[in-house]
């Protein structure tokens, strides 16, 4: 944990004389800094983040409480401890303290054993949290990186002399999350596409994701038609699952040689085909319920023919959900748009415009949903070349 002489206490106070007298406690126990006033405490937290706020609530101004309301609505500050010290003694004054999200409160003239000694265990709390939070930071990159492990790195060992361009991201919300996506050879002439959303986000999501991916792969070299793997993959997911989590899910099988397109869609949303002409539609509609919640249920096939230069994009509703900071959405007019207009461009361009665009359109506020991308261009003309 971090020592508490390496802690940094900011002291927000407009009568020098108290914070002389603060400074003169606590200096030589922890690092020092001092505003006078509001603004100046909130200029400084924007600089640097300290340990553990001292603030004085009647000040001119910007009031202690609203510094405090400010703090706690910001992501970056809210979880630094405030600690009031005011002249205020009324009841209601500190109910107000600690509903504006004070963590403690000390009335004036206050003895200065007793505020060394809450100013302590203040940071000796934080300092406890901190090393948990940080602790639960690596285990989380490590299980980021186990998760995206389990999905493929290198697309070319797939698409080889297939005729096929295909290009994929994937951003979890969090350090992991529940969307997947497959590109598996099956022989010669078939190439497997998938791509999934799990219901929820973090540790759970990651854990079905993961026995969902185990389960494509092993059930893709048994069943040659999409409707009876997804059929047996909601029957295998179902048998075990007393959270009932869900997997919605898109799984298409395409013929090299003939740019058939067979698939089926357990609940997921519809994919986009843009022709090589710019004309886009949804393709591959549900055919089913989402896979994982009830056993027995059936699925539908469907097929489509892929022309020279048409291209296939497939996403998760975290593109279409994604927010601004107004909390409007992305939305699926947005997507169709930037999709049509990817009529000419490779595989990895499509899906970088649109990433970027997403990303652009959020800016500012926090990503809620994970967002996996993938696109199939298809060109026969450049099977067999290496």
């Amino acid at each position: 944990m971090k020592p508490l002489s390496e802690c940094r206490i900011l002291i927000v106070d407009d009568v020098t004389a108290n914070v002389d007298v603060l400074v003169g406690a606590l200096k030589g126990e922890h690092k020092l800094s001092v505003a006078l006033d509001g603004d100046s405490a909130l200029r400084f937290v924007e600089k640097t983040l300290p340990d553990l706020i001292l603030l004085d609530i009647m000040m001119p101004g910007m009031d202690g409480y609203e510094v405090c309301r400010r703090l706690r609505a910001n992501e970056a500050t809210r979880d630094i401890p405030i600690m009031f010290l005011s002249a205020l003694e009324d009841v209601a004054n500190k109910a107000k303290g600690f509903e504006v999200g004070g963590n403690d409160y000390v009335t004036k003239p206050f003895e200065i054993l007793e505020v060394k000694a809450r100013v302590r265990s203040l940071l000796k709390a934080k300092a406890y949290a901190d090393a948990i939070r940080e602790a639960m930071e690596r285990e989380m990159a490590i299980a980021r990186e186990i998760q995206m492990g389990i999905l493929p790195s290198d697309l070319s060992q797939c698409t080889t002399k297939t005729g096929l361009d295909i290009h994929a991201a994937i951003e979890p919300a969090k350090h992991v999350g529940g969307d997947l996506f497959e590109v598996m050879r099956l022989d010669d002439d078939r190439v497997v596409i998938v791509i999934g959303d799990v219901m929820g986000k973090g540790i759970p999501a990651s854990i079905f994701m993961a026995v969902t991916m185990t389960l494509v792969r092993a059930l893709a070299r048994q069943h040659r038609e999409p409707n009876e793997l997804l059929r047996r993959l909601n029957d295998e997911l179902a048998a075990q699952n007393p959270r009932r989590m869900f997997v919605t899910l898109a799984y298409l099988v395409i013929e090299l040689s003939t740019g058939r397109v067979i698939g089926a869609s357990a609940g997921h949303n519809p994919l986009l085909l843009v022709r090589a002409s710019g004309e886009t539609r949804a393709v591959f509609r549900s055919s089913g319920m989402v896979a994982g919640m009830m056993s027995g249920r059936t699925y539908t096939n469907e097929s489509l023919e892929l022309t020279r230069g048409d291209m296939l994009v497939l996403n998760t509703d975290g593109v279409p959900d994604a927010e601004n900071p107004q909390e409007e959405q992305y939305g699926d007019d947005r997507l169709l748009a930037l999709v049509t207009a990817s009529a000419g461009r490779s595989a990895e361009q499509t899906v970088v415009a649109l990433l970027e665009e997403v990303r652009a359109f959020s800016a500012g506020a926090a990503q809620t949903d994970d967002i996996t991308i993938l696109a199939v261009k298809y060109d026969p003309d450049a099977r067999g070349v290496a």
